[in-house]
């Protein structure tokens, strides 16, 4: 039998002009495998709203065609059901299908990983109950996700100003952490990132070694780096070996204690969010079926 599959198409994520979508589904998708259907998300949220309808109306695989909101909307709509997630990555950092190793062209998404992919699952993660899939975190991260989704200009050029104009003027607040009810840790880092896959984004690698279905969190503590290194710390980012560096300490938990001074914002999945001043983050492991490229092609 044919299974049912729904994109869901975010017209504004990434800038990108969606208009020519629907015909290229329709010519590229295998039509003996799959009976589609596409639907346009027109506010905030409708992605998820969408997703829930769907998985009601008993499709099969659904497929979220946008960036890193549009993917979180869908992915954490769909979790502990049945169907199955896909990725259509049209955002500004793609951070997550880099992760996977989806291409990030529409074509061969469809030709490679929708029509051929094999099914899988990953781990999901929470912050105070609110879910997430590749990264959550505090301190100058979160701040920056604030500002970038404020400004009207994406990717990362825009990403990049925003960090050298308020890099100088964070202040570092303590933390308190407790990881899996064992490990204390006090710090000041310029940020803490609960990294589930390996990057925010742009190949922007914050755990080399972060695994999606390991059933563990990468607990990455970032001091602040000199002026003088900071060019040594962006490079080691972009070439996947932060790890090697002096200002950035990677632990592994399933559960994660975070005590801060005052309420304050998070970095859920690149967006801002205001919570309470201490912070629960937990591992679910395996709980996201996903569609994925298949490497033995």
């Amino acid at each position: 039998m044919k299974e049912k599959i729904l994109f869901i198409v975010n017209p504004i994520s990434g800038h990108k002009d969606k208009k020519n979508f629907p015909s290229l589904v329709e010519s590229l998708i295998d039509k003996e495998k799959y009976d589609y259907s596409i639907s346009w998300t027109e506010y905030g949220g409708h992605a998820k709203e969408l997703a829930r309808e769907a998985i009601a109306s008993g499709v099969d695989v659904i497929v979220a065609v946008g960036g890193d909101g549009t993917i979180n909307e869908i992915g954490t709509a769909m979790l502990g059901a049945e169907q199955t997630f896909a990725i259509v990555p049209c955002g500004s950092g793609n951070g997550l299908a880099r992760h996977l190793h989806i291409p990030l062209k529409a074509e061969k998404v469809i030709t490679e990983v929708i029509n051929k992919g094999v099914k899988s699952k990953i781990d999901t993660a929470s912050i105070n109950g609110v879910p997430f899939i590749s990264i959550g975190g505090v301190g100058f991260d979160a701040i920056i996700a604030d500002y970038f989704a404020k400004d009207p200009n994406r990717g990362l050029k825009t990403y990049v100003k925003l960090v050298t104009e308020r890099y100088f003027k964070f202040q570092p607040e303590k933390y308190h952490l407790i990881l899996d009810d064992d490990t204390e840790i006090d710090c000041e880092p310029l940020f803490i990132s609960f990294a589930n896959s390996n990057q925010f984004g742009n190949n922007a690698v914050v755990s080399p070694h972060a695994s999606l279905n390991d059933g563990l969190l990468d607990v990455c503590v970032f001091k602040k780096p000199s002026f003088i290194s900071i060019p040594d710390v962006a490079v080691k980012l972009m070439t996947s070996r932060i790890d090697h560096s002096k200002i950035v300490d990677i632990y592994k938990a399933k559960k994660i204690k975070v005590i801060r001074q005052k309420e304050d914002i998070a970095n859920v999945d690149g967006e801002a969010m205001m919570m309470a001043k201490d912070l629960d983050i937990e591992i679910k492991p395996l709980s996201l079926n996903i569609l994925l490229p298949d490497i033995k092609q």
